[in-house]
């Protein structure tokens, strides 16, 4: 039977439909949703499937997903909206926003480091349960307790987890608000995105629950020459990370993870994510300076990622090309989410592209489902402009 993908798209963005009917056909999806922007404007708004594995329930127009650490690129730009209005300064140190967040050490941590991967904290040195993620001080206490597991700025390890609630923190203490207000209050709200951090029961009905891979144990983590790589990561990936079924309970979808446990569609992901591309703006609303925007090109980090083992570049609140991770456009930004979804900012073509799904991938650095839109995407692109 032809897997019907639905949704509009321009002539031109049509092998981003191609592509998405590949990945429901071939059985590589269950259900998803892509979304493309060019120069703030929607050019393809697809979605198919079905959110059972049984496929007996259609993946629908309003049906939102568990992002997993595409999550990361909202939070992030909630810094990023302060930092453009002056209200932060991602040079200064956490404390002087965050004045217990000095203790043990951390006098040199800097938001950028928060931002980028980099300042030592990628895990607790506590031993965290999935549940109390849902415990916002329990988790920014001990944070703002422990000492920095290696020289902050020096290297990046994946804050997995831990950056949410560091960002959050930071955004609690300079507004009042916490990250999920914050952000459905400035980013969300102004551009009618349907994308939550913390979401509420009555959304319950249209969530696609998450049909998880392997659990993460020991042996399936990255080989790393390095002891001291070794250890990081397993501290960091083997304390509190959850099975991803916890991701269905109300508990983690009522709470604020603000690394992980944002809940959206492809079309909310780039509505937002737009702003990025298209240098400030999105939907006639000015929320961001360019420069505010370029500020996340400025490398904090350039090499194997301790938590991740393999070589990642980072700027201030997102990935950026490398050599193994290559754009058309080294003016590009992007990240994903655990089992596969991704957005991609290109600030040159002034285009986004967002892909979720729920059958998730085993890995936390997306996969060739992803890499099949994005290419399908700027394949498009190109074709018009050649």
């Amino acid at each position: 039977m032809t897997t019907i993908v639905e949704g509009s798209s321009t002539a031109q963005f049509e092998p981003v439909r191609s592509a998405l009917a590949q990945l429901l056909t071939s059985g590589q999806d269950f259900g998803a949703s892509v979304a493309v922007t060019v120069r703030g404007e929607l050019v393809a708004d697809l979605w198919g499937g079905h959110i059972d594995t049984a496929r007996t329930v259609p993946w629908h127009r309003d049906t939102i997903v568990n992002v997993f650490s595409t999550t990361k690129t909202m939070t992030n730009l909630c810094a990023l909206l302060l930092a453009d209005c002056g209200d932060l300064d991602v040079d200064a140190p956490v404390d002087r926003y965050w004045p217990e967040f000095k203790a043990n050490g951390k006098e040199d941590v800097l938001v950028r480091h928060v931002l980028g991967h980099s300042s030592g904290l990628s895990g607790w040195d506590a031993t965290i349960e999935p549940a109390d993620l849902c415990d916002w001080e329990r988790c920014t206490t001990l944070l703002a307790a422990q000492s920095p597991w290696w020289e902050p700025g020096t290297m990046s390890g994946y804050h997995a987890l831990t950056q949410g609630y560091l960002v959050g923190e930071i955004v609690r203490r300079i507004t009042g608000q916490t990250l999920g207000e914050f952000f459905a209050r400035e980013l969300a709200a102004p551009l009618n995105a349907d994308f939550y951090i913390g979401t509420s029961a009555a959304n319950d009905a249209r969530i696609a629950p998450m049909i998880e891979p392997q659990t993460m144990s020991a042996a399936a983590l990255p080989a790393v020459e390095s002891e001291t790589h070794r250890r990081i990561m397993t501290k960091t990936l083997l304390n509190g990370v959850p099975p991803a079924e916890t991701s269905r309970t109300p508990e983690w979808r009522r709470a604020e993870i603000p690394a992980a446990n944002g809940h959206g569609n492809a079309r909310s992901v780039a509505a937002i994510q737009s702003i990025v591309s298209n240098l400030g703006a999105a939907n006639g609303t000015r929320l961001l300076s360019e420069d505010g925007c370029r500020r996340i090109f400025r490398t904090q980090s350039n090499g194997i990622d301790a938590v991740l083992g393999v070589p990642i570049r980072f700027g201030v609140g997102f990935g950026l090309p490398n050599e193994t991770t290559p754009f058309p456009s080294i003016n590009t930004c992007f990240w994903g989410g655990w089992g596969g979804s991704l957005v991609v900012n290109d600030l040159v073509a002034h285009m986004t592209i967002a892909y979720v799904m729920n059958k998730m991938g085993p890995g936390t650095l997306g996969d060739e489902r992803a890499a099949g839109i994005v290419l399908a995407a700027y394949s498009a692109l190109l074709a018009e402009s050649s």
